[in-house]
């Protein structure tokens, strides 16, 4: 009976013996005995850190996802799907494996010990320019599905005005102001991540929602055959269109970027050794996610599939109660990304505090200093999800530059750098293919889009 006592407190002893490189690294919660109003948390469940990850995983990228299949085509893009899932596992790993070499607890503290604190930095920086773009892109979405949008002219009534007509209160300003007070600041207010499970169980099961009538009208429409058999390959007929393939990589990235909440769920875990099963089955069901709604997604509107294809569910679907249909895929998502904005805005205030309070005690023991950086960040979101027109450009350069960093360069970079002598000269291969691989598909990216914007500032001034 001794001996069982023994062998927990030794396993949560080991956990807490964790050394810290810079205490006020970002992403990194104290241990919950160390702090009032902790004590009575005895760690995160299997479940529950397997919702918070997957829910970090799944938010608005899935929307953009049919559009790749239309500029990849089915099999190429599935294909893409599956191999980048299998890239961000290895990318996760390699950050677990050199955290535990270093006893770091956040990727703050592990980019701090391989480079230094100008490393510490510039991660920090990168989950702000990340994790801001995510969310105005959060609330752009919500804007456009409830209030509408215009575009060529042409408006795309929202999900209020169609129920309730045009007035003042269903406005896009109005609408996203109330969203930010009633919702999100409330998610926002939670001190520790296993906090917010129970959402990101609802979250995961609203995608879900959203997955099952996409299939169902996928299915129905099929089997009355009014839809035609996708492209399987990408049309690729000039060197124009070749250059297109790369446009989609951003995109990609953007759809499995996670790496900046990793730490904090494995710090509360309540085995440490879970953490690799979380990260596996989390990364599973999004892939199995994301092929299914890329695939019938693009089955259902072909080589009519828009951008953001939340937008293609405001047409005639051509069955019954399609107007009920499209209100329920629109609604169930807007919810969903509802859901999803506490999560990832969870790192982005501690790396917020951390760059201008580097010397503060932690700001969970701060009320004042918390409430005043989530007031702040809170206000800043909001304010940019009125002057980004476009969900597409926002994704491509988001994923273009700080997301890749934090997916694939900053792990594969601490990887070569081997500040601990555990990399494999596999690992090291690996890491390198990582690094060229993202920078040279998003220099294309950038160029390629930035290339279709200046023909279509031109073609519109003529």
């Amino acid at each position: 009976m001794t001996i069982v006592d023994i062998t927990p407190k030794k396993e949560r002893k080991s956990r807490g013996s964790k050394r810290v490189v810079d205490e006020k690294a970002p992403l990194l919660p104290k241990q919950q005995d160390e702090h009032g109003g902790y004590d009575e948390f005895n760690g995160a469940s299997f479940t529950g850190a397997v919702f918070n990850l997957s829910t970090t995983i799944v938010g608005a990228g899935i929307m953009a996802l049919p559009a790749t299949m239309k500029v990849l085509g089915l099999v190429l893009g599935i294909a893409m799907i599956i191999f980048m899932a299998f890239l961000t596992d290895a990318s996760i790993e390699f950050l677990l494996r050199f955290s535990r070499a270093g006893k770091n607890t956040s990727y703050g503290g592990l980019m701090g010990d391989a480079f230094g604190k100008y490393g510490r930095i510039f991660l920090q920086t990168c989950v702000l320019v990340n994790n801001i773009g995510v969310l105005i892109v959060y609330m752009i979405i919500i804007g456009d599905v409830l209030s509408g949008t215009s575009s060529g002219g042409v408006h795309h009534a929202g999900v209020l005005e169609g129920w309730f007509g045009e007035h003042w209160w269903n406005g896009r300003t109005i609408v996203l102001l109330i969203t930010t007070l009633g919702v999100f600041s409330p998610l926002a207010c939670f001190k520790r991540i296993d906090s917010l499970s129970f959402t990101s169980a609802l979250s995961v099961a609203l995608a879900v929602v959203f997955l099952v009538i996409t299939v169902g009208i996928a299915i129905i429409k099929l089997i009355s055959g009014t839809v035609m058999m996708p492209r399987l390959l990408p049309d690729v007929t000039d060197l124009t269109s070749f250059w297109k393939l790369f446009t989609v990589v951003p995109v990609l990235v953007t759809a499995y970027i996670c790496h900046y909440n990793v730490h904090s769920i494995d710090n509360e875990l309540e085995d440490s050794t879970q953490i690799r099963p979380v990260v596996r089955t989390a990364l599973g069901l999004c892939s199995s996610v994301y092929v299914m709604i890329s695939f019938f997604g693009f089955l259902l509107f072909g080589d009519g599939t828009l951008d953001d294809v939340l937008a293609n569910f405001d047409t005639d679907l051509g069955i019954p109660y399609s107007s009920l249909l499209n209100d329920a895929v629109r609604v169930s998502y807007v919810a969903h990304l509802m859901l999803v904005f506490p999560i990832v805005f969870y790192p982005l205030r501690l790396n917020m505090d951390g760059l201008l309070f580097p010397s503060a005690r932690p700001l969970v023991l701060s009320n004042t200093r918390f409430a005043c950086v989530t007031a702040g960040l809170i206000t800043v979101i909001f304010l940019g999800a009125n002057f980004i027109p476009s969900i597409w450009d926002a994704f491509q350069f988001t994923g273009a530059t700080a997301a890749v960093c934090l997916g694939f360069i900053f792990p594969a970079a601490v990887t070569l750098r081997d500040h601990h002598f555990i990399a494999t000269k596999k690992d090291k291969i690996l890491a390198l293919f990582m690094i060229v691989l993202a920078v040279l598909s998003n220099v294309i990216a950038i160029y390629s889009d930035a290339y279709a914007l200046f023909k279509k500032n031109s073609g519109s001034r003529a």
